[in-house]
């Protein structure tokens, strides 16, 4: 038997083959699909966006800040009412008195007392503060010294040192007989303007303007060549427009009584022919005549009479304007300021106080609120609080030029 010879690497090469083969195979698609041909991505198109023109922007800006500022208005009102409701409605009477007279004080917002309370409740509120009425001023608590009949000791001691302080403890330290100091207080702050010379002090007002039109306190001061000066008396001021033209109680102006028929309001305060101010509750044209009075007007209460303090009742805290005399004669000019964050204002009874200390033999409040302002030299020395500006009025006190008499 022949032997078949066997060639290794043939076999090798032979069972590679087939193993090629078999992979090809399997790995052979069962269907191959017609390949399609590839389309471009759809081109979409974007919208046109269209910016708002400037106009519409800005109005756009001021809508909302208009929104803002509205609901912030109408949070503060419900918060503002919120709180007076709590005053009002509250267990403290003296808050809710001090409330009611605080704004009944004020023609323009007199109206918020009406919001919580009646009629009857707020007359039977004010009547708290009526007061009694005053006896007659005593004219021999007021000595006025003239120039010449200064002590001999105090003309040299101010030859040798300068000026001396007077009884009250003020010193005019510029010789220009008026001293301005500053009050302070519970609350509140003003001035009072010491006129050492009563002679200067005289009304400033003009009658023939009178239902026409009123003046600034510091139109009234260059009216009459004056350097100081404060508001007086009250005026006709319909939902706080008035224009100060026409008084709302009577007025004496050079001897001369208007306006006799419309009262004298809770108080009159006037200065006669010897330059003594006198005060009370009601006073007639005969009175006028009897005492010699040259000017006057009527706002009031009394807060001095005679040195003593006047019941003045209760009441609010506001601006105030007040006027009154030392027993030396002296003029006592005071302004506080009020309805600020420094200072609230002050009530009557404040203005008893200060008066006193300041050594006031009579004393009498006018006219105050947004009208409260005093004039000296080239400025308002206090703040205005009104929100509208420096309102005109048609009587002021004011003090003249140094050698100038009032009655002459």
């Amino acid at each position: 038997m022949e032997h078949e010879e066997f060639n290794f690497d043939d076999i090798m090469a032979e069972l590679q083959a087939q193993l090629y083969e078999d992979t090809a195979s399997r790995s052979e698609p069962l269907a191959e699909k017609p390949q399609q041909p590839r389309q471009a991505p759809r081109q979409v198109s974007e919208p046109v966006v269209q910016k708002p023109s400037r106009a519409r922007r800005v109005g756009r800006f001021f809508a909302r800040w208009f929104i803002f500022l509205a609901l912030t208005v109408l949070l503060l009102a419900v918060t503002l009412y919120g709180a007076m409701y709590v005053v009002c409605k509250g267990p403290s009477e003296s808050a809710r008195d001090m409330f009611v007279m605080s704004v009944r004080e004020t023609s323009a917002v007199g109206f918020l007392a009406e919001l919580f309370f009646t009629e009857e409740e707020i007359a039977a509120i004010e009547n708290k503060s009526d007061v009694e009425e005053y006896i007659e001023t005593d004219t021999s608590l007021i000595n006025i010294a003239k120039p010449e009949e200064k002590a001999e000791e105090d003309q040299e001691a101010e030859q040798q040192q300068g000026p001396v302080a007077d009884e009250w403890g003020f010193v005019d330290e510029d010789g220009d007989g008026i001293i301005i100091d500053e009050v302070k207080g519970e609350g509140y702050s003003g001035y009072m303007m010491i006129i050492q010379d009563p002679s200067r002090v005289i009304m400033g007002s003009v009658p023939k303007a009178y239902g026409g039109r009123g003046y600034t306190v510091e139109a009234m001061v260059a009216e009459f060549d004056a350097v100081a000066g404060i508001n007086a008396g009250g005026f006709e001021d319909p939902d706080g427009k008035g224009n100060g033209s026409i008084p709302n109680s009577m007025v004496v102006y050079d001897g001369k009584v208007y306006y006799e028929g419309k009262g004298t309001a809770n108080g009159f305060v006037g200065i006669d022919s010897n330059n003594i101010l006198h005060v009370a509750k009601t006073i007639s044209s005969a009175d006028v005549a009897a005492k010699d009075i040259r000017y006057g007007v009527s706002f009031g209460p009394v807060l001095v009479s005679n040195g003593e303090a006047c019941d003045v009742g209760s009441s609010g805290v506001n601006p105030r304007t007040a006027i009154g005399q030392r027993s030396d004669g002296a003029i006592l000019m005071l302004v506080i300021d009020g309805r600020q964050v420094i200072s609230l204002g002050a009530t009557y009874q404040d203005l008893v106080d200060i008066f006193l200390e300041y050594g006031a033999v009579n004393a009498c409040n006018l006219d105050g609120g947004s009208s409260s302002l005093m004039w000296f030299e080239d400025d308002y020395v206090n703040n205005c609080a009104s929100v509208i500006g420096i309102r005109p009025v048609p009587t002021t006190f004011l003090v003249l030029k140094e050698g100038v008499e009032g009655n002459e």
